[in-house]
């Protein structure tokens, strides 16, 4: 029984001495593994200051970053449809104000529409309807005196339910 104590000390005082080894080693590389990035930028920054020179800033491209997926590619469909808008009763008002009314008669055709109003009695937050800039664009391109007569736009409604409009293609 002596033995088989002794024995079992033995194992236990080498096992405890290859742990306090490992921990010798694993904090040796870690201290190595951050002093060598330190050098080198030391030795890049040496380098520079000993010919008098600054370090050169980062180009264009380094200091960019990713380009950005656009939010279009990001949302489901769930609907679309293209429309014609009729916006000749923008030409009663006076001149002044023919554009804004215009944008006013897309916003309520595409409300009535595409079924935009939320439900009374329930508190979720309401709907979007998101008019692009080509919209935008093509209603104010000859001023707010004479907008266009009609414009074709394509609707489209996300899994949300919030709509946006875009200009039809081909126009």
């Amino acid at each position: 029984m002596k033995e088989e104590k002794e024995k079992e000390e033995q194992k236990t005082e080498q096992e405890s001495a290859e742990i306090t080894e490992e921990a010798e080693i694993e904090e040796t590389t870690a201290e190595t593994a951050e002093e060598i990035p330190k050098k080198e930028e030391e030795t890049i920054e040496e380098a520079f200051e000993a010919e008098g020179e600054e370090m050169p800033a980062p180009t264009e491209e380094e200091a960019k970053p990713p380009p950005r997926e656009e939010k279009i590619e990001e949302e489901e469909i769930v609907e679309e449809r293209i429309y014609t808008i009729p916006l000749g009763k923008t030409w009663i008002m006076p001149p002044s104000k023919r554009a804004p009314r215009a944008m006013r008669i897309i916003k309520s055709f595409v409300t009535k529409h595409m079924k935009l109003e939320a439900p009374r009695e329930e508190e979720e937050e309401p709907k979007r309807l998101i008019i692009s800039n080509e919209v935008n664009e093509r209603v104010w391109m000859r001023g707010i005196e004479k907008p266009p007569r009609k414009i074709r736009v394509r609707a489209a409604k996300d899994k949300e339910g919030n709509v946006t409009v875009y200009l039809a293609e081909g126009d």
